[in-house]
């Protein structure tokens, strides 16, 4: 890249308005976004303070100085620092805030003070210095990851729309209760109890892969990474054995749905005391079976009427087992399995693109915004 001028981000940009709202003001049907603190909206409203095109930097809280890009009119909370540019002549907000975006991870780990609640001071915000080439230069820079960003919203898309008719074929493929030949039967009548390790018995060089709560995303419903333990160093609710193809689900917090099915590669390992382990009697039913009654909405308002507790709510294994599930042939569980099972595939593939197309994405963005 040739040489450029820089300036601080306070020069260039205007500080736009901002205004505290209540968690109780949202308003579930209001028509513009609430942006604060969080990587998320913090929900809609029926007014907004800022027109589009502006872009906000959390202020305060676990993800301060995470931005972003709004274009569409929207609500700023009073836990972020909206900007827009001073003169879209001389330089365009979008470039602004891909460069910022671009330097996101500087700001949050070195900007942000960590004592206490994180909070990023305004001032520190407005001497970020951010290059500015000529406006033709910006343009064609926007351009090009406006490409990756449109190919990226319409995969999100798909995979918004995918989930959407796996939830509904799902519910209706499950909603068997009375039909014929069909029981009805508690978790806890179909599947084989775990058994516990005992680590007093092992020698202290032998290890295992270790599932914790945060080992499970909350989005794909898949084992992410397991860390490495021993007798030495095992944490004390690493305690169930578990086998390829038991279905974990998460009891602490159990509406996050932190729920999975352990793979080839984690059989004969160790889960957290956190996660209730479902082994179907495979004479009675299927691992997937399970899996995708409890992906069910029925199951998790179920789980929310018996969690216990206000601050940290949890659900206990025996209200985790007394879950009622329809238990057809096992030749009509492969057949509905099948159909659902490929629901999830295609939604497998495309957050694999969907992936691969972000992962071109920054590599793009930190190629075009790098300059002397």
């Amino acid at each position: 890249m040739s040489m450029v001028e820089w300036k601080k981000l306070g020069e260039i940009c205007t500080s736009l308005p901002k205004a505290i709202i209540k968690q109780g003001e949202l308003c579930p049907n209001g028509v513009y976004p609430v942006i604060n603190s969080g990587i998320s909206l913090y929900g809609y409203y029926h007014s907004y303070n800022n027109e589009r095109n502006a872009f906000t930097f959390a202020s305060r809280g676990e993800y301060a100085g995470f931005i972003t890009y709004s274009d569409e009119r929207f609500w700023a909370g009073g836990l972020c620092y909206p900007y827009r540019s001073s003169d879209e002549s001389l330089y365009l907000t979008k470039y602004l805030y891909s460069f910022l975006k671009n330097k996101e991870s500087y700001i949050m780990n070195s900007l942000v003070m960590r004592g206490g609640i994180p909070a990023l001071n305004k001032t520190d915000v407005d001497k970020i210095p951010i290059p500015i080439p000529s406006l033709s230069e910006q343009e064609r820079i926007v351009g090009i990851l406006d490409t990756f960003t449109a190919a990226i919203d319409n995969l999100k898309a798909q995979i918004a729309q995918r989930r959407k008719q796996y939830e509904y074929y799902r519910d209706q493929l499950l909603d068997l209760e009375g039909k014929e030949g069909v029981e009805m039967k508690t978790l806890g009548e179909v599947c084989i109890k775990n058994s516990n390790i005992r680590w007093n018995s092992l020698s202290e060089d032998k290890s295992y892969k270790y599932i914790d709560l945060s080992s499970v995303s909350l989005i794909t419903h898949k084992i992410n990474e397991v860390s490495i333990i021993n007798r030495n160093i095992a944490p004390s609710r690493a305690q169930q054995i578990v086998l390829e193809g038991d279905i974990l689900l998460g009891t602490t917090r159990p509406t996050l749905k932190r729920y999975c099915q352990v793979p080839k590669y984690l059989t004969n390992q160790i889960c957290s005391t956190g996660f209730c382990v479902y082994r179907a009697d495979k004479t009675k039913l299927l691992n997937r079976w399970i899996l995708h009654n409890i992906a069910s909405e029925k199951f998790w308002v179920y789980c929310e009427g018996k969690q216990q507790g206000a601050g940290y709510p949890c659900l206990s294994n025996s209200d985790a087992f007394s879950f009622t599930i329809p238990l057809p042939p096992l030749e009509d569980q492969r057949r509905i399995v099948g159909i659902l099972d490929t629901f999830e595939a295609s939604i497998t593939n495309l957050e694999s693109q969907l992936k691969a197309r972000e992962q071109q994405y920054e590599y793009y963005r930190n190629k075009l915004l790098t300059f002397e």
